[in-house]
C-alpha cells in the first residue's frame, strides 16, 4: 500500500483544515514506528516502489509547522514537502485579502524560515502564488501562477520545485496539462490511495484530518481503514456534486 498523507494547519481550532498538536504528535510517533517506509514524493511513485509506503505533505506553508510539526519529522529523519503559496510567504492565509469564515487567519512561514527548513532536508514544492481556484482563471494567469510560483521559490531558496498541489484541489484537462509542463509530480485532493498506473498529473492524497482520534491512523492496511476511507471518498464526493448543482463552485 501507498499514499501520500497531507495535513495543513496544526492548531486545536478544529477547523477543516487543521489536526491538533496532540493529533500531529501520534501521527508522527507512527510513522516514526517503521510501520511504514516514509519516503520522497518522487521516490514514492517511481519504477522501484514496493511496500508500505508514504510521502509526507503539507499544503499552505503554515508557521504553526516549525512549532508543533516538522521538528518531529526531523527529529526522527522523516523527509516532507511544503507546498508554499509564494506570493503569501510571510503573510496570512487570506487568499487574496479574504478570509474563509470556516478557517483561521493565520501567519505563514517566510522565505528565511522556508529556506532554513530547506537546508535541512524539507523539501519545497509549489501550491501557486496566490491560491486561486486554476479551473477559473485565464490562460495568462494560469501560467503566472503556476511559472510564477516556482520562479519566487527558486529565486527565494535557490531550490528549483519540481512538485505542485493543486488549491481546494481545483483541476481540470486544461489545468493539468499546464501543471504538467511546469512539475514533475502534480497532487491532488482526491482521496484515495495510490495505484499502480498513476496520471503524474492527478496523483491522490489522504487528508489525514480524517485520520484524527487514536487507532484511526495505526488501522493502516486492515478493513476498517479501508472502510473508514471508502466512506469519506464517498461523503466528499456528494458533497462536491451537491456544490457544483447548486452553482457554489
Amino acid at each position: 500500500m501507498r499514499a501520500i498523507l497531507t495535513w495543513h494547519s496544526i492548531d486545536s481550532s478544529a477547523s477543516p483544515v487543521s489536526v491538533a498538536p496532540e493529533e500531529f504528535r501520534r501521527h508522527a510517533a507512527w510513522l516514526a514506528s517503521g510501520r511504514v517506509r516514509v519516503v520522497d514524493l518522487e521516490a514514492l511513485v517511481g519504477p522501484d516502489a514496493d511496500g508500505d509506503m508514504v510521502a509526507l505533505t503539507f499544503d499552505d506553508g503554515f508557521m504553526n509547522l516549525a512549532d508543533h510539526a516538522l521538528p518531529l519529522l526531523l527529529d526522527h529523519g522523516l523527509q516532507a514537502t511544503i507546498f508554499v503559496v509564494a506570493g503569501h510567504a510571510g503573510g496570512t492565509n487570506a487568499w487574496g485579502g479574504r478570509s474563509d469564515p470556516r478557517v483561521p487567519t493565520l501567519p505563514l512561514l517566510g522565505w528565511d524560515a522556508l529556506g532554513r527548513l530547506a537546508e535541512q532536508g524539507i523539501r519545497l514544492g509549489a501550491h501557486t502564488r496566490t491560491h486561486p481556484r486554476l479551473t477559473t482563471v485565464s490562460a495568462g494567469a494560469l501560467e503566472d501562477e503556476l511559472g510564477g510560483a516556482a520562479e519566487t521559490i527558486r529565486r527565494e531558496t535557490g531550490r528549483d520545485p519540481t512538485t505542485f498541489a493543486y488549491p481546494y484541489g481545483d483541476v481540470d484537462t486544461r489545468v493539468a496539462e499546464a501543471a504538467g509542463r511546469r512539475y514533475r509530480l502534480c497532487c491532488t485532493t482526491q482521496l484515495r490511495m495510490l495505484r499502480a498506473d498513476e496520471d503524474c498529473r492527478l496523483l491522490p492524497r489522504l487528508d489525514m484530518y480524517y485520520f484524527r482520534g487514536a487507532g484511526r491512523l495505526e488501522a493502516w492496511g486492515s478493513a476498517r481503514f479501508g472502510g473508514r476511507l471508502w466512506l469519506r471518498a464517498q461523503a466528499r464526493r456528494l458533497r462536491g456534486a451537491l456544490t457544483r448543482v447548486g452553482g457554489g463552485r
